[in-house]
């Protein structure tokens, strides 16, 4: 069963419980046959220290439709990599871990920094991007899912429901974006979504005017899920922002490269769970508040490459107009969560709003200050322009650190 928003630029397929888990995936092997498929999982080290990860891995080893899974390693040492290969060694599907933090792949950022396309700043961003990059030169796949190494709540499911419209060869689906309820032990959570991405959008549009990107970013049920998939043929041109604003970016890139009829967003669970970022309100770089700031500035700079003038005044008249619509949320969030026996703290929720708001400011103010800011990794089309042998040498070094010796 499938609608449209209101806005009809996103296709979302809902999961009634009609179809048996087990009829999906006898379906999905079928079409595996025809699209192989590979998963990609951007961790820190510290997440295999977690219980979430454990649980997913379990979870993988049931699943026989993926013909690849790609685990981005950030802040590993030696001993910690090696680790890494034994933890992931029970997965029966073939696996692969990039050690971002190695001798090799440090070589190929080096090689990468000398033709100014490295990525600058660690994190999620460049580590999909890696992942991304070594994906694109196995040259082994037709669709890439991606999701996080934290949720506490995972099932097989969820990536059933999430590869299906991709791998369906009667879809005319070439990305696909994850959504879900974000309720967990009797409370609502989500909060940048709720209380930053709702209220901005609104405002956006009430501050300038109509959007068409604006009114395509509202019709995503959950617009900053981590869970998202797409065919690798794109990957080449997808540009990953190198901040928090990884899955706005997307999103972004999506927008710019694909028709509306090939993007839709799927209900991927009834209950999801991972691990919170605090709000961070005393460090503007940590926490959601970075994450406020970074996404502020995504959806800026988006906008004026669509024409959009910004100046200081734009932003103090943005800032007040969101500040109002929050509050209103604020009240409905509220009410919904009375409705339904769910816990929603006033207080906590209207701090948040408070520092949201003067981080869209805060983000104005940079994007104003900083205008040849580019915050986005090169994409791999014009990697490989630049340097036609670096995929080569990047799958190569990846085989070596897993086949062996990691130095």
């Amino acid at each position: 069963m499938s609608d449209f928003q209101q806005s009809g630029s996103v296709a979302t397929l809902h999961n009634l419980g009609t179809i048996a888990p087990e009829e999906m995936e006898r379906q999905l092997n079928l079409f595996a046959g025809r699209r192989k498929i590979t998963l990609i999982l951007p961790s820190l080290f510290s997440e295999l220290e977690a219980p979430a990860l454990g649980k997913i891995v379990d979870e993988l080893c049931q699943v026989d439709y993926i013909n690849h899974i790609v685990i981005g390693l950030d802040r590993a040492d030696e001993e910690q990599f090696r680790f890494a290969r034994d933890y992931f060694s029970r997965l029966p599907q073939k696996h692969s871990i990039l050690w971002n933090d190695g001798p090799r792949l440090k070589a190929v950022q080096e090689r990468l920094a000398s033709l100014g396309l490295a990525p600058e700043e660690p994190g999620k961003g460049r580590n999909v991007w890696y992942c991304m990059g070594y994906t694109i030169a196995c040259q082994d796949s037709d669709v890439v899912a991606l999701h996080d190494c934290d949720i506490t709540t995972y099932s097989r499911e969820m990536l059933m429901r999430l590869v299906y419209p991709l791998a369906n060869p009667s879809f005319p689906y070439q990305f696909c974006k994850g959504y879900y309820p974000r309720i967990a032990d009797g409370k609502l959570n989500g909060r940048v979504s709720r209380l930053l991405i709702a209220p901005l959008l609104q405002a956006l549009q009430r501050t300038f005017g109509h959007s068409d990107y604006v009114e395509y970013l509202q019709a995503f049920r959950y617009p900053l899920a981590g869970e998202f998939a797409m065919r690798t043929s794109i990957l080449p041109d997808i540009r990953i922002p190198s901040d928090w604003g990884l899955e706005i970016g997307v999103l972004s890139e999506v927008w710019r490269n694909l028709g509306r009829h090939s993007v839709c967003q799927v209900d991927i669970c009834d209950r999801y769970d991972h691990k919170h970022q605090p709000l961070s309100a005393e460090d503007a770089a940590r926490g959601l508040s970075r994450m406020s700031i970074d996404i502020s500035k995504a959806i800026f700079r988006k906008l004026a490459t669509d024409g959009m003038v910004f100046s200081q005044e734009h932003f103090r008249t943005l800032k007040a107009t969101y500040y109002r619509l929050a509050l209103d949320l604020i009240e409905r969030y509220y009410n919904d969560a009375i409705m339904n026996g769910l816990h929603v703290d006033r207080h906590k929720e209207e701090k948040a709003v408070e520092l949201f708001a003067a981080n869209i400011v805060e983000a104005g103010h940079t994007f104003l200050e900083h205008p040849m800011e580019t915050p986005f990794i090169a994409n791999w089309s014009r990697v490989q322009s630049a340097d036609p042998d670096v995929l080569r040498l990047l799958r190569e070094s990846v085989i070596a650190d897993n086949a062996g010796s990691p130095s």
